[in-house]
């Protein structure tokens, strides 16, 4: 791996992937002048799950430039999120609009990923960045500590070294720099399985409400996601303990989501007009973070940095405001000539805030004692925080909103993650601790 057969040093930022974070990132980067290398080793377009946006990430597609093209897209407008009780009765949908303007923030949309990390991609190819297809990131180049770019093989075996003084791991749940460098560790209390599967003909509200998001509940607190597509497609899936999904010795994901269907009357009975389509798909323990969003001449990005519990659809929104975050930072560290891990320490704090915010609001949705009705009952002046955080516009004072949940359910403290990689000592420290619980019986 030493040898490459070939080294390529004209570049100002290699990003590894063109997902939503690497796609946008690179777009920006590319649009001020920078040369930008994208590696991405599949062949799009291609599957990929997280189909639902939040309302702030407006900002970041409007940055990018590609409202109209979403408005004028076949996407299918998002509107507002409802919640079905066990029993089929489903909740008022809470409307995007009545506290965001209509036609900006207020309208989102769910996505196909295969066609929009598609359009995202060729967007990026359009302001002038090289995209590397099938190729695939197999180290980071480093010297004395500092990253100096990858070492990525093609779909021909050939092997090549790419420099740059900047490398983006844009590499999604993949975490190829947290996993190597031993940052990666899950969160305490997160540790959900999700069994998902699409349906052709399922049923859809009617008028504004066909593009609503659904969160329907299973016991112990389990739920189900419902998310319309255009084509006639609906994604839907299971989230729960593995221990509640996997009850009975039933491990087989297909088996286990059509047991659940009958857990919650709503779905089973938007399902029944349906067919299923395609495999039936399962993961587990999906929340993670890293320790360090980077070190000098690396930065973490999107779900390379931190993947939380979906239910609350924060994925995209993280994906797309830290690929815009990072394209700013990164192109201020070009531009001074400095990469420095202390440059990037304000990127990771504004964004570990954004994501603890959101943490603190999936730790209490998963607590038993907790209801966001009986919450804004109590505290009706609480009600728009709450729409706040779940709509993404999360890098705000929510104090007095930790204060109302504590009377319903512990509030969990910030994770001491994020920071950039100082001293190098500390990695090989890292990687020792994630050495050590591997080995453990």
């Amino acid at each position: 791996m030493r040898n490459a057969i070939n080294e390529q040093k004209n570049y100002d930022v290699v990003i590894i992937g063109a997902g939503p974070a690497g796609a946008s990132a690179a777009a920006l980067l590319a649009e001020k002048g920078r040369r930008v290398l994208v590696l991405e080793r599949e062949k799009f377009p291609r599957y990929h799950i997280g189909e639902s946006m939040l309302p702030f990430t407006f900002q970041p597609l409007q940055r990018l430039g590609l409202i109209e093209k979403m408005q004028r897209s076949a996407f299918i407008r998002k509107y507002s999120v409802q919640f079905v009780s066990p029993s089929g009765k489903a909740s008022q949908p809470f409307y995007f609009f009545d506290r965001y303007d209509r036609d900006t923030i207020a309208q989102t949309w769910q996505v196909l990923r295969s066609e929009f990390d598609l359009m995202l991609m060729n967007h990026a190819r359009g302001k002038g960045a090289t995209i590397k297809e099938e190729v695939a990131v197999k180290e980071l180049i480093k010297e004395n500590g500092r990253v100096l770019g990858v070492r990525a093989i093609d779909n021909q075996g050939r092997l090549t070294g790419y420099h740059a003084p900047m490398t983006l791991d844009c590499s999604g749940r993949e975490a190829f720099a947290a996993v190597r460098n031993g940052w990666r560790v899950g969160d305490p209390e997160l540790h959900k399985v999700a069994v998902w599967t699409y349906y052709q003909g399922a049923k859809r509200d009617p008028g504004i409400d066909a593009g609503a998001t659904t969160v329907a509940f299973v016991p112990e607190k389990g739920w189900f996601w419902y998310i319309p597509l255009h084509n006639d497609l609906v994604s839907v899936g299971v989230v729960a303990e593995g221990k509640y999904l996997s009850r009975e010795g039933v491990k087989e994901p297909e088996r286990i989501f059509k047991r659940e269907i009958e857990q919650n009357l709503w779905i089973k009975d938007h399902l029944a007009s349906g067919t299923p389509t395609g495999p039936y798909y399962i993961t587990s323990e999906f929340s993670y973070h890293s320790r360090h969003c980077g070190r000098e001449g690396l930065l973490l990005v999107g779900d390379a940095f931190c993947f939380l519990d979906p239910v609350f659809s924060s994925g995209l929104m993280l994906a797309l405001k830290s690929g815009v975050m990072a394209a700013d930072a990164v192109d201020a560290a070009l531009e001074a000539g400095d990469f420095s891990p202390a440059r990037f320490a304000e990127y990771a704090t504004t964004l570990r805030q954004g994501i603890e915010n959101m943490r603190k609001l999936v730790y209490a949705f998963y607590n038993p004692n907790f209801s966001f009705r009986e919450l804004t009952d109590k505290h009706p002046e609480l009600a728009g925080e709450v729409t706040d955080c779940l709509s993404g516009d999360v890098n705000k004072d929510f104090s007095r909103l930790w204060k109302g949940i504590r009377e319903f359910a512990e509030v969990p403290e910030a994770l001491p993650y994020g920071p950039p990689l100082v001293k190098p000592e500390t990695e090989l420290q890292s990687i020792r601790v994630a050495a050590a619980r591997a080995l453990k019986p």
